[in-house]
């Protein structure tokens, strides 16, 4: 598949450019190795932000880098579009979607996480998850559409559908999706549409536990729940969702009409597990040795949402791109410590730099441990955090003034509908 590689050269293969991915590659910097980087995406991406490309306020071009620019001064780097369907640990190679393979002498998986419905599969098409750009686009394009088709629709019951919006789960994307769609409809739209109000709009954030934000402590979850509720919000606790279909949402013992219904409640692990035929947990993620390495096969590493590992607090380091970053750096350390025949370092230890979520505009919860914030000097904390972890000036620049548009003038630049087959030629009554 490639030319040999230099003498004495240490062949790394990293499987995902997300977080954890490239913050390997950036570890491995100076290190004897031949570096070959694998996704199915020619794109690092920005998850924390992308729910802002979902609900308008962003455009893509702003949280996503192509991959190949990131690691463009990195000669011993190779990067590769293509899609990992396998491990075959006795040859040590990745085995690709085209039938061909990827010689390896260290692996590292940095897969990812995926959608999980426990266990109703079928409710997918109806119920859009978020974790890719086409995942964001898409949902952009839906809720634009919904008050497109509720402009043109003259049934008011079908009307009402069209402007229900429903999120389940409420994690930091369920209350960041559903404080920014109440925003959207309530402070941006309503100037630009003669037929409806788009203040009217519902938007439901269902919960099958007891609390919003559920990791936080119990002062920044109530806050969270009454700005959400300021906003408009309706927030349903305590009832878990049994059914999903193109035109309702059961949960409880209700059943509610809503033509748009965005998923925030679970996720899955890549397959790595299954690759390797390692241990997982019941969210697919592969246990872990404590220098990261897969158990029976040292020369594998995982990292990211593709692992489980214990917090200070013996629970699993969150889903969040810090963790991803420490065990990419952590990996990488041992990848080189091996080489150079130095002592590995301390088996991984997680520290967690603080949660943030914000809810909506001059709304937000920060909790650092030592101190915990909400409201307005929350809110810039919190962009100020978002936009520093942002790659290049021009990036910096775009995102702070496009927050700064939103901010004093409730609009939002990113309101194109792009994708897919405009359905402005159906009559409202048929669309789904």
């Amino acid at each position: 598949m490639r030319a040999p590689t230099p003498a004495g050269r240490h062949r790394v293969v990293i499987v995902g450019g997300g977080f954890g991915g490239l913050e390997t590659v950036k570890g491995l910097a100076g290190a004897p190795v031949e570096i070959t980087l694998i996704d199915r995406r020619n794109h690092h991406l920005f998850q924390p932000l992308l729910y802002q490309v979902a609900t308008a306020s962003l455009a893509t071009s702003e949280i996503a880098w192509p991959i190949r620019a990131l690691v463009r001064d990195r000669p011993e780097v190779t990067t590769l579009l293509a899609t990992v369907v396998g491990v075959d640990a006795q040859a040590r190679q990745v085995r690709l979607e085209d039938g061909s393979a990827v010689a390896y002498d260290t692996l590292v998986l940095a897969t990812g996480a995926r959608h999980a419905y426990f266990g109703h599969d079928e409710w997918e098409p109806f119920a859009l998850g978020l974790k890719t750009i086409e995942d964001a686009t898409t949902i952009r394009r839906r809720i634009l559409m919904a008050f497109e088709n509720a402009e043109r629709e003259t049934d008011p019951v079908r009307q009402a559908a069209l402007l229900t919006f429903v999120i389940v789960g409420a994690g930091p994307t369920g209350v960041e999706l559903a404080g920014t769609i109440a925003e959207l409809a309530r402070h941006t739209l309503p100037p630009e549409f003669r037929n409806i109000d788009t203040g009217e709009a519902r938007v439901v954030l269902i919960e099958a536990g007891p609390r919003v934000l559920a990791g936080y402590p119990d002062r920044l979850s109530d806050y969270a729940r009454r700005s959400l509720e300021k906003l408009g919000v309706e927030v349903e606790l305590g009832r878990a969702v049994s059914e999903v279909t193109a035109e309702t949402v059961t949960f409880g013992e209700q059943r509610l009409a809503a033509r748009t219904v965005l998923w925030a409640a679970g996720v899955m692990a890549s397959p790595a597990a299954e690759w390797l035929g390692a241990p997982a947990d019941g969210a697919g993620r592969l246990k872990v040795e404590p220098d990261l390495t897969v158990p029976g096969q040292p020369e594998v590493f995982a990292v990211g949402d593709t692992v489980t590992v214990a917090g200070p607090d013996g629970k699993p380091a969150p889903g969040i791109a810090p963790a991803a970053k420490q065990e990419g750096r952590y990996a990488a350390a041992v990848i080189k410590a091996r080489l150079l025949g130095a002592a590995p370092p301390s088996p991984f230890r997680y520290r967690h730099p603080g949660s943030l979520a914000q809810i909506g505009k001059r709304r937000a919860v920060i909790d650092f441990g030592w101190i915990r914030l909400t409201g307005a000097l929350a809110w810039w904390l919190w962009g100020i955090a978002h936009i520093y972890f942002l790659i290049g000036v021009r990036t910096r620049l775009s995102v702070a003034l496009s927050w700064l548009w939103i901010h004093t003038r409730n609009q939002r630049g990113a309101r194109l509908i792009t994708q897919g087959r405009s359905s402005a030629t159906k009559p409202p009554s048929t669309m789904g």
